[in-house]
């Protein structure tokens, strides 16, 4: 039997996963929250606050299979259904050791930039330039 759950923005009911890939919903303080309704609410967040804390993904250079910054970076929500695709540039920084800071659109045009510190995260703090 598989497990499902109400989303409560959209109100469909979903097959829950039960993989290691997440389950498919977010645990909101009003309840589980599908993915895609997910990237509803960021966006809703994004344009009333300016601000929002997303990942920024290196993409892996063919030399070595290191990663590094590139042109076609992305920066996605937690799970995913929101995505941005920015410019990277890596910068020094006193304490993290490198500073990654992108720079991508929304989807409604407007100007974005993010920074991220050091290698041994993902989070990518953003705010909507003026």
């Amino acid at each position: 039997m598989t497990e499902t759950f109400a989303c409560v923005d959209c109100h469909a009911i979903k097959e829950a996963k039960t993989n290691h890939c997440g389950t498919g919903y977010a645990d909101c303080p009003d309840g589980k929250v599908c993915y895609d309704c997910c990237a509803a609410r960021d966006e809703k967040f994004m344009t009333e606050h300016g601000k929002i804390t997303m990942y920024l993904t290196l993409q892996q250079c063919e030399l070595r299979g290191t990663y590094r910054p590139m042109r076609n970076s992305t920066i996605p929500n937690w799970p995913g259904t929101l995505r941005f695709v920015g410019i990277v540039r890596t910068g020094r920084h006193n304490m993290a050791g490198k500073r990654y800071d992108v720079w991508f659109s929304d989807n409604d045009g407007k100007k974005w930039h993010g920074v991220t510190y050091g290698d041994n995260t993902q989070l990518c703090h953003c705010k909507r330039l003026k």
